[in-house]
């Protein structure tokens, strides 16, 4: 019987292993992240395939682009929070401008290092490396979504930022059918008062806060993101066109997220209000993940709260 929730991490080093069966040529890179049972696995099961370089994330990006010109797929796995920030000029230069078939797992992102505080924090991750030549940029909203992901990007030559949480997250599908498709949205709920897009774990929260929402007679669509670069500017149009109102919600900062990444779309295509629920440029307040999303309006009360106010506006 399948848990209620399950970390997205783990979901994905469990496919990777899956792959790694069928694949020689995937293989495995980390810098101190084989916490999840199955990477350490998959370092028992495939010692030669699997590269451990300690805390030297500069260092894993070059080993992982070398053995990405030596023809193998690449799959590095490390925190978020120093894949965006410490090893950022590796990433750009050995991985994006070189093109080399690597996919960055981002692990623990956001804010889900929770007490550990800003430094472990990644809220500009989406930011830069949606301004990065080459790479895609994804952010899986349940562990199903991100198993399928796992099976298409692993037969993509091409680089990919992948952004998970640390913590168990409540299943948005029911099954992993039709939850991911490189560069596409997924409508999981239909309304015309009001549209909220959202991506990576937000996601469930937009799901709840939508049946707030109907019981209070507002009747709103949900869009799962998880593919904010390419972004589904096809499908954001075609939702803003019928909606007429679009809220965002993302657990990044305000600045150069899917917010911005939607209001550029439709300030050149459709203009239409936008109200963007994310982190304000400030370091975020210390506390558990849960704890963190309820004081920034994050969680589904918040959402459904700021949609309502926002509705109040327009």
């Amino acid at each position: 019987m399948m848990p209620d929730k399950m970390p997205v991490r783990v979901a994905i080093a469990e496919r990777v292993l899956q792959l790694a069966w069928k694949d020689p040529q995937i293989v495995v890179v980390t810098s101190d992240a084989r916490g999840s049972a199955a990477i350490e696995k998959f370092f028992e099961t495939f010692p030669d395939r699997s590269i451990e370089t300690g805390i030297a994330e500069q260092t894993a990006t070059g080993i992982s682009a070398g053995l990405a010109f030596s023809n193998k797929k690449v799959f590095l796995f490390g925190p978020a929070c120093f894949y965006s920030a410490r090893s950022l000029e590796q990433v750009k230069n050995d991985i994006a401008y070189s093109g080399a078939n690597v996919k960055i797992i981002a692990v623990s992102g956001g804010v889900s290092y929770g007490p550990l505080g800003s430094t472990h924090h990644s809220l500009h991750d989406v930011a830069v490396y949606r301004a990065i030549p080459n790479i895609a940029v994804i952010l899986p909203s349940d562990a199903y979504q991100a198993a399928a992901m796992v099976d298409q990007i692993a037969e993509m030559n091409q680089p990919v930022y992948v952004r998970t949480g640390r913590n168990p997250v409540p299943f948005v599908y029911s099954s992993e059918n039709d939850s991911f498709k490189f560069g596409k949205g997924n409508v999981l709920k239909e309304g015309k008062d009001i549209a909220i897009f959202a991506t990576g774990e937000v996601v469930w929260h937009a799901l709840e806060a939508a049946k707030i929402l109907t019981s209070s007679g507002i009747n709103a669509t949900v869009v799962d993101l998880p593919c904010v670069k390419p972004l589904d500017e096809d499908l954001v149009l075609q939702i803003a066109r019928a909606t007429k109102r679009i809220l965002v919600a993302e657990e990044h900062s305000i600045h150069g997220g899917l917010g911005e990444a939607i209001c550029s779309l439709l300030c050149r295509s459709h203009p239409v209000p936008v109200e963007i629920i994310a982190f304000p440029d400030e370091y975020p307040v210390t506390g558990n993940q849960s704890q963190v999303y309820s004081h920034y309006g994050l969680d589904f009360a918040g959402i459904a709260k700021r949609a309502q106010e926002f509705l109040r506006r327009y």
